[in-house]
């Protein structure tokens, strides 16, 4: 695994962002281990966090692309504060877009933050986690209608590699055959058990054989095929 997937596990964790126990998800299942982006609010948080994607999404897509979209709204300061950790890593500049919940009809008019879409762009979009396909539903439309652009794909921060409520494919998976565009994750949960399954982190053992276990039983019944 490369160090800065490690460093971003480890990241998720201090952060507590990634957290392990008992949790009651948004789609019914009871799951071992919970993921909230949210919980990403201090400024050396999220100046990281534009690292850790900067990274991956480099060695993922390489630097062909010009934009990067975040579909609100948190996907708003993720572009921001990754295409900041662009231009700081690598020298190159991308512009950073998002989009409104409801269109502007003033000052700063139409439904796009930031950058404006242009025919020829190419265009990187970027959330934090993908569980199902209704962000990329509501976003993909909105992208093609602004200007001839090409997605060069999607990045996320996790894949769960879950199925979804109808299907027995992970939401990346789905997303990359739904609309043809590439899939990637900083990292996926097999690499989250991996590095930390009887590591510690700040002197704490995060996934013990309990939760391991737990992990296990989870991905039997849930796991994407």
């Amino acid at each position: 695994m490369d160090a800065y997937k490690k460093e971003f596990i480890d990241f998720m964790v201090e952060s507590k962002v990634l957290k392990f126990g008992d949790f009651t998800l948004k789609s019914g299942r009871k799951s071992p281990f919970f993921m909230n982006a949210g919980a990403y609010v201090t400024g050396y948080q999220l100046k990281k966090l534009g690292e850790y994607y900067a990274k991956a999404i480099h060695d993922v897509y390489g630097d062909d692309f010009d934009v990067l979209f975040g579909p609100a709204y948190k996907g708003i300061p993720l572009s921001v504060t990754t295409a900041i950790a662009y231009s700081e890593l690598y020298g190159k500049e991308v512009r950073y877009c998002s989009n409104r919940k409801e269109i502007k009809d003033h000052g700063d008019t139409g439904i796009l933050l930031g950058s404006k879409l242009k025919d020829g762009d190419r265009v990187v979009i970027i959330e934090d986690v993908t569980t199902s396909g209704k962000s990329i539903e509501e976003t993909f439309p909105i992208i093609k209608a602004q200007a001839d652009v090409t997605i060069v794909g999607l990045i996320v921060s996790l894949n769960r590699m879950e199925k979804g409520l109808n299907t027995d494919k992970c939401a990346l998976d789905e997303i990359k055959e739904t609309y043809g565009i590439p899939t990637a994750a900083i990292v996926s949960m097999a690499d989250v058990t991996e590095a930390l399954y009887n590591k510690e982190v700040n002197g704490e053992v995060i996934i013990d054989d309990t939760i391991k276990e737990a992990i296990d039983k989870y991905y039997d019944e849930y796991g994407a095929k």
